[in-house]
């Protein structure tokens, strides 16, 4: 019985989350098809609403602003045991490997299910509004500084005689985030251009597959 309870407790949580990503993704679908119609500064919060189907109220339960429907989710570092995984790997494996492995996890292929349109719609509106665009940037940054931080720490865990130049580590943590962060826009493009179709995860794996090459093609 106890297992029963559990079982359809578990179930109800599934059903609530999907709903929870359907209108979340519904509200954004919404503001970026009629920001491309109207202009972003044409549309309202409410007009918004009605067209995903939700209240102006429910509207601001999942983003604070018009512009933080447009941005979307915003990647976050992973923390606790993956992180540790990556640092402890050691020097034989390849830094970016063990990067490709730590971003993995922050994929939610589940969540990302019928977002390639989503996505898309939110690269043409991107591309149209340079304002927006650079809020979307900097709402990276601190993905960017945090991912740049490990990095920093796994060079020196497996290289200890980097730490005797700060400047030159820093140089070349911030260097590794950038190729990564390349490989990461790649993975993203090509999914959304697909249609969404395979998973996230592994467009994500062959961007990193596609780099890596790249880098061996050019020694």
């Amino acid at each position: 019985m106890v297992d029963l309870v559990g079982d359809i407790a578990a179930s109800q949580g599934g059903v609530r989350e999907r709903k929870r990503l359907a209108t979340r993704n519904a509200i954004q679908h919404a503001v970026l098809t009629l920001s491309l119609e109207r202009g972003f500064d044409g549309v309202t919060v409410e007009e918004i609403s009605h067209a995903a189907g939700v209240s102006p109220r429910t509207f601001f339960n999942y983003f604070p602003t018009k512009e933080a429907a447009v941005l979307g989710d915003v990647p976050e570092m992973p923390h606790g045991e993956p992180v540790e995984r990556f640092l402890e790997a050691g020097p034989e494996q390849p830094i970016l490997d063990g990067i490709r492995d730590l971003l993995i996890t922050t994929v939610d292929d589940e969540a990302n299910l019928g977002q390639a349109d989503t996505e898309a719609l939110r690269r043409r509106l991107l591309r149209e509004h340079p304002y927006l665009f650079t809020l979307r940037m900097a709402s990276m940054k601190q993905m960017e500084l945090e991912l740049g931080s490990v990095i920093e720490q796994r060079l020196v865990r497996d290289h200890p005689e980097t730490s005797d130049d700060v400047a030159r580590l820093h140089s070349r943590a911030r260097l590794v985030t950038y190729v990564a962060f390349a490989a990461i826009r790649h993975a993203w493009s090509c999914w959304a251009e697909g249609g969404g179709r395979g998973a996230l995860s592994d467009r994500l794996v062959a961007s990193f597959e596609e780099l890596q090459s790249l880098v061996r093609d050019q020694v």
